[in-house]
């Protein structure tokens, strides 16, 4: 069969009967059910960590609205043939993700969580023609279905709807709640100061998990996933036999996320095995308990962009799908100082924090610790020592992907905290031909924010445009495009000018002279300037830059 990967598919049928390759899981489900004896299972990862493909893998495996044999035909869960029997398609399911119940408001989330929730009963609408099925129930699962429920039919919606389960098939339900934190993130996002919002939300999500776990009868067992474990004491008030499964546990740990040799065989599969090195760079490092593993996002995405083009090159696929805004506005924090930290981090180092996964989402941002566990728990770091435990760890980037992603949040860092003034001054030295001026305040400007030392040209050519962009000027950045064009061009049409700049990383402080040179040769050489008619003066700049330093010369063309 031709290799073919699902992109986004996270409907475990429907990714096993369109034919894509599937890293089998499966045994996930006789670990859980064989060797725990939980009655409810909390399992976080960041996101994009293949969480919901878990959960719609369980929902099928289990219900028994279903015949789910052929999908797990051939998987490692059909070796345990007595447990399939016993388990497969026998118990009623009650499937339900929070992911889409959020909004910048509290009354359009909730409104949104009643249409999840009807949208759940509408999946299941014979359910009220059983005349074993209490009719009070039936009333409340109308007023569900129709959302003209109460707050109170909201909170009690999943126990009334497992109580009609159990009426109907004589069995306990099931639970499989996906993303469960996500109304509660979105809130904490948007609350205003007084908290109304978070508060608002966290009563209701709290209703719904108390009157669904604790003490209730109904319930065979329950799975739940989401980004961070909120406290047991915030949430999961009362209920009994929980256990919680984060990113620094053990057990269960290879079950999210993808494995060396499970990378390994994909690519073998989709004959681009040269591409393990660079795959393994981009995606892997990701330390969940003792396991390495690598973000299945990346993976698939990646190999899906090798089959159109062998030489496809590795792209930051994770930013996109996740809300990066927590790296800067840690970074921009004036009660403690991480910027050395971070120039730590991104120099392929380590810094050692305390961190914990039991968090609240009105506390996250209450102290440093609290950010770092929330990095940890979100996929910004991840642990540097697979076997080191306890409270105090080791953290660094994964990464070259999530590298991009600090780096960006650098850049975007100091475009957000420049001395607008001493940017007014460095410009003017550049229109003035003032060399020194302009080395001393670029080496400044480089000293003040968050750099490193494994630097890369992309990081001084996206630092100098973060000088220029927003300044009034036109500003081109043809650094990424290969075109052949200078590093930036800077027009001044007021004053009919323009700044044509070519950077040069330098190996060491001794090299920076001569690589100025070299770029106002190629300057030059190239004729940038001959496209510029118009301009009555044409500034040429070759900057060399070396770790925190810079070294300018310039010239008019």
């Amino acid at each position: 069969m031709e290799f073919s990967v699902g992109v986004g598919k996270s409907d475990f049928a429907q990714l096993r009967m369109s034919g894509n390759y599937y890293v089998d899981k499966t045994d996930f489900i006789y670990e859980l059910v064989n060797e725990t004896d939980n009655t409810i299972s909390l399992f976080t990862r960041p996101r994009r960590f293949g969480k919901t493909l878990m959960m719609s893998m369980m929902e099928n495996f289990f219900n028994i609205d279903k015949d789910s044999r052929e999908i797990f035909n051939g998987l490692a869960i059909a070796r345990h043939a007595d447990f399939c029997r016993e388990w497969q398609n026998q118990y009623p399911v009650l499937f339900i993700s929070f992911k889409d119940a959020e909004a910048d408001e509290f009354d359009i989330a909730y409104a949104k969580l009643k249409t999840v929730i009807a949208d759940v009963c509408k999946k299941i609408p014979y359910i009220t023609d059983s005349e074993s099925v209490n009719e009070g129930d039936k009333q409340i699962f109308e007023r569900l279905m129709m959302q003209t429920g109460t707050e109170s039919d909201v909170q009690n919606s999943l126990k009334v709807i497992m109580r009609m389960m159990r009426a109907v098939h004589g069995k306990p339900a099931i639970l499989l709640i996906d993303e469960y934190d996500v109304p509660l993130a979105r809130a904490n996002e948007n609350d205003a100061p007084d908290n109304r919002y978070y508060r608002k939300m966290l009563n209701v999500i709290r209703g719904i998990m108390s009157a669904a776990l604790k003490d209730n009868e109904y319930l065979k067992f329950a799975v739940i996933t989401g980004c961070l474990r909120i406290a047991k004491e915030s949430i999961f008030t009362g209920t009994n036999n929980f256990v919680s499964y984060s990113v620094l546990d053990e057990d269960f740990s290879d079950c999210f996320g993808f494995t060396e040799s499970e990378v390994e065989a994909m690519l073998a599969a989709a004959d681009r095995r040269e591409k393990a090195e660079t795959i393994k760079a981009w995606y892997n490092g990701y330390v969940f308990g003792g396991s390495r593993v690598y973000c299945p996002w990346d993976v698939v995405n990646y190999l899906s962009a090798l089959k159109k083009r062998r030489d496809a090159a590795p792209k930051c696929y994770w930013k996109n799908t996740s809300h990066n805004g927590v790296l800067l506005s840690f970074v921009k924090r004036t009660d403690f100082d991480v910027t050395e930290k971070f120039e730590t981090l991104l120099n392929g180092g380590a810094v050692t924090q305390t961190v914990s996964d039991a968090l609240t989402y009105d506390t996250l941002h209450s102290s440093e610790d609290n950010l770092w566990s929330v990095l940890l728990m979100t996929g910004y770091v991840t642990k540097a020592d697979a076997d080191e435990t306890g409270e105090t760890v080791s953290l660094k980037i994964p990464n070259r992907e999530i590298a991009t992603i600090f780096q960006d949040t650098v850049v975007a860092y100091f475009k957000d905290t420049a001395d607008a003034e001493a940017i007014r001054r460095l410009i003017n030295a550049f229109w003035e031909i003032d060399e020194a001026r302009a080395d001393e305040l670029l080496s400044d400007f480089l000293w003040n924010t968050i750099s490193y030392n494994d630097y890369h040209e992309d990081y001084y050519h996206a630092f100098l445009a973060g000088i220029f962009v927003g300044r009034g000027y036109s500003v081109e950045s043809n650094k990424e495009s290969g075109l052949g064009r200078p590093d930036i061009l800077l027009r001044d049409k007021k004053n009919r000018r323009a700044l044509i700049i070519e950077a040069k990383k330098a190996a060491k402080e001794t090299d920076m002279d001569r690589l100025c040179d070299e770029a106002l040769t190629q300057i030059a050489d190239k004729k940038y300037a001959e496209g510029l008619y118009g301009y009555e003066q044409v500034f040429c700049y070759g900057i060399a830059f070396f770790q925190k330093q810079a070294k300018v010369k310039g010239r008019l063309a």
